[in-house]
C-alpha cells in the first residue's frame, strides 16, 4: 500500500455497509474475538491474572497478547514491516516488555484489558471496511519466525489475526476450565 495512514485516522465504515469477502472477514474476526472474551465472563481481576496450568499464560495476559498482536498486524497492513519493529535489534528489556503481554501486571484490570481489546478490534474492523485493496501487501519483517523473503497481503494478515485469535481462545478455554470448571462451549 502506498498510503501510510495511522490506524487512528483510518476512515471508519460501519461493518453493516460492507459485503462479500469483507463481511466474511469481519464475521470471522468477531466470532473468534467473542470466544476469547467469553472465557473471562464473571471473573475478578485476580482470577484473570491466575496461572492455572503449567503454562505462564493467564486469561488477562492472553487478551493483552492478542490485543498487541492485532494492533501490530493491523499497523503492518497500513505501514509495512516498520510497524513490527526490528526483531534483530531487540534488547533484553524489549523482550521482557514483550513477555509482560502474557501476564496481568499490578494495577491492570480485566475491564481495562477488555476495553483496550475492544478499541483495537474496532480500529481493525474500520480498516477492513475501508481498505482500497485486500491484495495490497508488504514484505514481512525480518524475524526468526517468518519465512525469508515472505510477503503478506492485507487479506493474509487478516486471516492470520483470526487464526491467532482462535488459537488463543482455545488456550483461554483450557485455562478457564482449569480455573473454575467453566467452559466456553459444551
Amino acid at each position: 500500500m502506498s498510503k501510510h495512514t495511522p490506524l487512528d485516522e483510518t476512515a471508519a465504515a460501519p461493518a453493516a455497509t460492507v459485503g462479500g469477502e469483507r463481511a466474511d472477514l469481519l464475521e470471522s474476526l468477531a466470532k473468534q474475538r467473542h470466544f476469547l472474551r467469553f472465557t473471562t465472563r464473571d471473573l475478578t481481576d485476580e482470577q484473570a491474572g491466575l496461572r492455572t496450568t503449567a503454562s505462564e499464560l493467564c486469561l488477562g495476559g492472553l487478551i493483552k497478547h492478542v490485543t498487541s498482536t492485532e494492533r501490530h498486524w493491523a499497523a503492518f497492513i497500513v505501514e509495512g514491516p516498520s510497524a513490527m519493529g526490528d526483531f534483530d535489534q531487540m534488547t533484553n528489556e524489549d523482550w521482557a516488555r514483550r513477555a509482560d503481554e502474557f501476564r496481568m501486571l499490578p494495577g491492570e484490570t480485566l475491564a481495562g484489558v477488555l476495553k483496550e481489546y475492544e478499541e483495537v478490534a474496532d480500529r481493525t474492523d474500520a480498516l477492513v471496511a475501508s481498505l482500497p485493496d485486500l491484495n495490497a501487501g508488504h514484505p514481512l519483517p525480518k524475524a526468526p519466525w517468518f519465512e525469508a523473503g515472505g510477503w503478506w497481503s492485507a487479506r493474509r494478515v487478516l486471516l492470520h489475526i483470526a487464526a491467532e485469535t482462535a488459537q488463543h481462545a482455545g488456550h483461554a478455554d483450557i485455562i478457564r476450565e482449569s480455573l473454575d470448571g467453566a467452559k466456553s462451549m459444551g
